[in-house]
């Protein structure tokens, strides 16, 4: 019988650093990404552990207190599918603490590590419309676009 999401070491190892990452655990994203992993989200797409990295190293210098919490963990051969919360604040002030809701599609490595890492998450309901501005902007356009 093939391992729980919840009790598989490969999985347990990726969500147990994201749920502790921190600038001085960046180094550690070599344990969980091959060397030549690749990443997507709605802002990036890149190769490489260096510039995967970089996004991270990134995320700390323009956000207070960033960090993930894991919810659900689903597993299929190399094939993995985490939903998180994105917590963090603005260094500008802003609107205190912002939560995005997202999701991680993961492709295993033969050895463990995440070959591909593909993120999914709104951008207009989970970060625009969270922005003082624009927010305003993103509202009144989804009421206009709305159905009924």
């Amino acid at each position: 019988m093939p391992a729980r999401p919840d009790d598989d070491p490969r999985v347990a190892r990726i969500v147990t650093l994201y749920e502790a990452l921190s600038p001085a655990q960046l180094p550690r994203l070599a344990e969980i990404y091959t060397e030549d992993a690749r990443f997507k989200d709605p802002f990036n797409e890149v190769q490489g552990l260096t510039a995967i990295r970089r996004i991270f190293e990134h995320m700390y210098a323009t956000l207070d207190g960033p960090r993930f919490v894991i919810h659900e963990r689903v597993l299929q051969g190399s094939a993995c599918f985490l939903t998180w919360d994105f917590v963090f604040s603005m260094k500008s002030g802003g609107r205190g603490t912002v939560t995005v809701r997202g999701a991680s599609h993961l492709v295993l490595a033969a050895d463990g590590r995440i070959a591909l890492h593909r993120d999914y998450w709104d951008v207009a309901e989970e970060l625009y419309e969270k922005l003082p501005l624009l927010g305003a902007l993103m509202r009144f356009l989804r009421r206009r676009l709305a159905a009924g």
